[in-house]
């Protein structure tokens, strides 16, 4: 049964005894995983073997995860075998397949395509313009001054498509260029910082805002388990610190405690492989490395790491598309890299092979040594009078780098708690200075090898000016939530043109992740005052859309940016359209106000051959949601019936089309999300105009516009009344005009109004809801409070309510249910409680929680 964000699904609860054997078999699971040589599924040696080549220290320690504490527990285990080896952790769900990885071949087919598309694109605009200019100056010399503005305007909006259309396979033609000229560093060039005694450091900062703790706790292990040595994660809560309401304090407790407990996992984790290279240290200095003795240890620590992923992934059995790619890609990945590599050590271990040199394997205890080695902490700017309160993301983290390299100690005053400076001995806050920075979304996850390859970039020669290294992230695939999948889409068409855009100096800082040289930020450090105290700003918040206006510095002080050219990184899709529009009312916001800023750079800034490519590229990127957005609206609303009979206005968007096509093919979607996309674009149109009118409020008030932070929370999150009734003006508009352009013979326009009054119907049906739109507008709000009041039964007969939704989902032979809660991030399932409720024409009595009971329906007076 397909439900929705906020659909409902009942099931029965499992009997006792089943539940009783569901946990021998956790507990059996659990057991073979404390004793791999039971393990049929990796055959190995014996007990005896392993522990021979272990000291005691080394096994003191179970190195699985306590599979049992709340926090990581969410839908227990589901059998005794290895996660490793289950089917739906290696293929996606149904219906939304994972991202493409074309070969070579294909990547120098489609840059020819793209060539092709580029010369056809040209080619059509310039004789677009042979169609429409002589009738603009024949208008112009006629004195007709309608038809001037008209045709003006006309032109005018059209060329900035055909402008959007050239940036983008521009942006795919060096996105093409260079994932054929990538060449993925080797495993000894990424793991050199093993080698070092003092690689540089790196600290990683989540900020984090009245989060789920499911959320925060994959994003933070997700950072946690990348290879790098010496890393620091900072949870940076931005919530009230003392909230009135219980559930806010509650959640606000669960979140501080995250670190802690996390923390302490982690080191238990790694306190077996720590002993393991004190000892070969130990041997070392002795002089007693025997090379193949080390590698049967080696391999065997190996598995032994393996096993502890494997074992925590089996808690994220049987959760959603989000749960699934953290299991695979952050949990299972490792798990089968590390049994690679133990395949390795032990077939080194052969006396047939050549034996692994000392240097090999240092390296492998060292990495083995930090691959839980974490420090993890917390910290609360809003606790401390003096630091800033701006409710924004980037204050949020522009406080805490602001402190960095210092020591502080709480002092209390009538206004509050400061934090001011002091030696080291007195501090109760000591921050780490660092020599690179992560900034890390808390809906977001990294792959393991995210920091190793980002680091070899920014450590190679010549890139000494490069100020952020990054993926541009893509979204998670899996959803089965049709408006979440179609989004998604956009966003990893969007890494394509983040990708090209690096190949013409025309990047921007994507704020969901990245890795940021902190001597950058120093670079470009403000000092301004806030409620009368200093405030450092290293990341702009003029503006919402703060890691664009931060670019804009950068490269205006000679700093570069850079894309990696591989998929490191993934961040979590609005699921409903409620979200949706906190999200893409927020990107549309801002773009125009750091216009002037780019346009003085682009003027004094220096001189290169890609300047204008350059330009193209970061002018389209700040002006195309406000001005796409408002000319399509024109393009509605004024039937330019003359002007759009040329058949050369086809020729420039049928490249456009066709390669955006074959983009989602190569990024695993298929043909049918095309029209999809166009349907969410209409459905935009109200929504970036409204983040477009904020920015021009700003630019007149000077006021600025409040940070509006994505939700990240089960169930759905309501959509403001304004946006869906425009857009159900829209789709009216459509249709009617549509109707009267073909009654008027006004075939062209009349046909594009009726294509765009079908699509956006289509997406009012299947991506915000029609049943959604209504309770959005408040027209079900009574027949909800019936429906809430009903579903809190533990029992009922669904007879008495209408339509076929109901007598599906409701029992009616008294066995006790339960509610599961079903969202694109998490499903909750709740006991049933008793109560009674007032349906539409009677009183319905629930039973008792328990075994079987009947249910009571008196008949209403």
């Amino acid at each position: 049964m397909s439900t929705h964000a906020s659909g409902l699904k009942l099931r029965r609860r499992q009997p006792c005894a089943h539940r009783a054997k569901s946990t021998c078999r956790e507990f059996s699971a659990n057991y073979r995983l404390f004793f791999p040589s039971l393990r049929s599924e990796h055959p190995r040696p014996n007990v005896a073997q392993d522990l021979e080549f272990l000291g005691p220290q080394e096994i003191s320690t179970p190195i699985v995860p306590t599979l049992l504490e709340p926090m990581f527990t969410t839908a227990g285990i589901a059998s005794s075998s290895s996660v490793a080896e289950k089917d739906h952790f290696e293929s996606p769900a149904a219906g939304s397949p994972p991202h493409g990885r074309p070969a070579a071949a294909d990547f120098a087919r489609e840059r020819i395509y793209t060539i092709a598309g580029l010369a056809i694109t040209v080619i059509g605009a310039v004789m677009l313009g042979f169609d429409v200019g002589p009738v603009l100056v024949h208008r112009i010399r006629a004195g007709r001054g309608w038809g001037v503005l008209e045709q003006a305007a006309f032109i005018a909006i059209v060329y900035f498509f055909i402008y959007g259309n050239f940036v983008y396979l521009l942006a795919r033609l060096g996105y093409l260029s260079r994932r054929l000229a990538h060449r993925e560093p080797g495993r000894d060039e990424l793991e050199a910082p093993f080698d070092s005694d003092e690689p540089p450091s790196l600290t990683v900062l989540v900020p984090s805002y009245r989060e789920e703790k499911r959320v925060v706790t994959q994003t933070l292990l997700s950072a946690a388990l990348m290879e790098y040595p010496r890393r620091r994660i900072v949870l940076l809560i931005d919530d009230p610190p003392n909230p009135d309401n219980p559930a806010a304090a509650r959640q606000l407790e669960e979140t501080r405690k995250i670190p802690a407990e996390m923390g302490r996992m982690l080191r238990d984790a790694a306190r077996p492989f720590q002993a393991a290279l004190a000892d070969f240290e130990a041997r070392r200095t002795r002089g007693k490395v025997l090379a193949r003795t080390e590698s049967r240890r080696l391999s065997i620590l190996c598995r032994q790491a393996a096993q502890w992923f494997e074992a925590y992934a089996e808690s994220w059995v049987g959760g959603d598309h989000t749960d699934r790619l953290f299991a695979n890609k952050i949990l299972l990945e490792p798990a089968r890299s590390l049994r690679k590599r133990a395949a390795e050590f032990e077939a080194a271990a052969r006396s047939d092979a050549e034996p692994p040199s000392e240097r090999t394997l240092r390296r492998g205890y060292r990495r083995l040594a930090s691959l839980f080695d974490v420090e993890l902490a917390s910290f609360e700017r809003k606790r401390y009078v003096n630091l800033s309160h701006a409710p924004n993301k980037a204050m949020n983290l522009n406080s805490y780098i602001g402190l960095m390299g210092r020591s502080l100690r709480e002092v209390s005053r009538a206004d509050g708690i400061h934090l001011e400076d002091c030696d080291s001995a007195h501090a109760d806050l000591t921050v780490p200075n660092t020599d690179y920075i992560i900034t890390l979304d808390a809906d977001s996850l990294l792959l393991a090898d995210y920091a190793l390859k980002l680091m070899h970039v920014m450590e190679q020669p010549g890139n000494e000016r490069v100020a952020v290294a990054q993926t541009p992230y893509s979204a998670i695939p899996g959803s089965p939530i049709l408006l979440e999948r179609v989004a998604g889409a956009t966003t990893d068409l969007q890494h394509i043109i983040h990708q090209g855009a690096t190949r013409f100096n025309g990047a921007y800082w994507v704020g969901a992740n990245a890795l940021l040289r902190k001597r950058a930020l120093d670079d470009i450090r403000e000092v301004s005052e806030e409620r009368g105290f200093p405030i450092a700003r290293y990341i702009q918040d003029r503006t919402v859309i703060e890691d664009t206006e931060s670019t804009v510095d950068l490269i205006a002080r000679g700093w570069t940016l850079y894309n990696y050219p591989e998929r490191l990184a993934y961040s979590a899709t609005p699921p409903d359209f409620g979200s949706l529009i906190i999200q893409r009312r927020r990107w549309a916001n801002g773009g125009l106000l750091i216009l002037p800023k780019l346009l003085r750079y682009m003027v004094t800034g220096p001189k290169r051959a890609n300047r204008l490519a350059e330009g193209l590229l970061r002018v389209h990127y700040l002006t195309s949601l406000a001005v796409v957005s408002f000319g399509m609206l024109v393009l509605l609303a004024f039937p330019f019936e003359g002007a759009m009979r040329s058949l050369w206005l086809p020729l420039v968007a049928i490249p456009y089309f066709w390669i955006n096509g074959r983009d989602l093919v190569m990024n695993g979607y298929g043909w049918i999300d095309l029209p999809r996309i166009y349907a969410l674009n209409l459905l935009l149109i109200p929504i970036n105009l409204g983040g477009v009118a904020k920015s021009l409020h700003q630019a007149v008030t000077g006021r600025n516009t409040p940070f509006g932070r994505t939700p990240k929370i089960t169930g759905r999150t309501a959509a403001p009344r304004l946006y869906v009734a425009a857009t159900i003006a829209i789709l009216a508009y459509c249709a009617c005009f549509g109707a009267v352009d073909l009654e008027n013979s006004r075939w062209v326009h009349g046909g594009l109004m009726m294509l765009n009054a079908g699509l956006l119907w289509y997406a009012m049906c299947y991506m915000i809801g029609l049943r959604e739109a209504a309770e959005d507008l408040g027209l079900l709000r009574a027949r909800e409070a019936v429906r809430n009041a009903l579903e809190s039964m533990p029992l009922f007969n669904a007879s008495f309510w209408r339509g076929p939704e109901v007598q599906e989902l409701v029992g009616t032979n008294g066995v006790r249910m339960t509610v599961e809660m079903v969202s694109s991030r998490e499903s909750v399932v709740q006991p049933l409680t008793p109560c009674s409720a007032e349906p539409l024409g009677g009183r319905v009595t629930g039973a008792d929680v328990g075994a079987a009971a009947p249910t009571e329906i008196h008949p209403g007076t």
